[in-house]
């Protein structure tokens, strides 16, 4: 098995049988799922919140990524960590410099959860760099967030090198938009380990969509 992590979307699954589309991705070879949440401010949708990571915590032992796409995210990591997230991600964009986002960044992990941190495809990498030694993931969005089945950004890829030249080894780099079975292989060439798919492997045969993104 590759060391990518493979992080299906929920965000493109059948919300009415979220247990057995776990249960099926689980079974197609994903440790990992990816929660969108989404607050009608920070992104123009709204989508799914606490209780829903809660009752997925109940049924499932993936791990739980939780991409937080809404503003004051301080306010709220305490209750997504409790609700069963093994990893938050908030959004660059949201804080008003680099040491509030330090302070986001140490909040999550003292709640015994991996700290993650986005960047929107108009943000410059160079703006996160000093936090990479802080964090435990560095996600890059290679589509503008709050919508899924948008068209992968080439431009926004070729920040995954300068990220991870000046990224500890151990930082997991992401990448989560308009992600299939070519741009997977761009990614991963440039040094991203991580990527998030959603409605190219719920489009297809869960399994098959998985094994092809390595």
């Amino acid at each position: 098995m590759s060391d990518i992590i493979i992080s299906p979307s929920i965000l493109s699954a059948d919300f009415a049988n979220l247990e057995s589309e776990l249960k099926a991705l689980k079974e197609a070879g994903a440790r990992w799922v990816h929660i969108d949440v989404m607050d009608g401010h920070f992104v123009p949708n709204i989508t799914i919140g606490i209780p829903v990571v809660k009752s997925l915590r109940k049924i499932t032992d993936l791990i739980l990524d939780t991409h937080l796409m809404i503003e004051n995210p301080e306010k709220y990591v305490e209750a997504f960590a409790k609700a069963g997230s093994d990893v938050i991600t908030f959004h660059f964009e949201t804080v008003k410099d680099i040491s509030h986002a330090a302070e986001v960044i140490s909040l999550i992990k003292s709640l015994g959860v991996k700290a993650g941190i986005s960047i929107k495809p108009k943000t410059p990498p160079e703006e996160v760099l000093s936090l990479l030694d802080k964090t435990d993931l560095l996600l890059v969005m290679t589509v503008e967030p709050g919508f899924g089945g948008q068209e992968f950004m080439h431009d926004c890829a070729m920040k995954i090198p300068v990220i991870k030249e000046n990224a500890p080894e151990s930082l997991i780099i992401q990448v989560d938009g308009g992600v299939n079975n070519l741009t997977s292989k761009i990614c991963t060439s440039l040094g991203a380990n991580s990527l998030v798919a959603g409605s190219y492997i719920f489009k297809n045969d869960y399994k098959k969509a998985i094994e092809s993104l390595y």
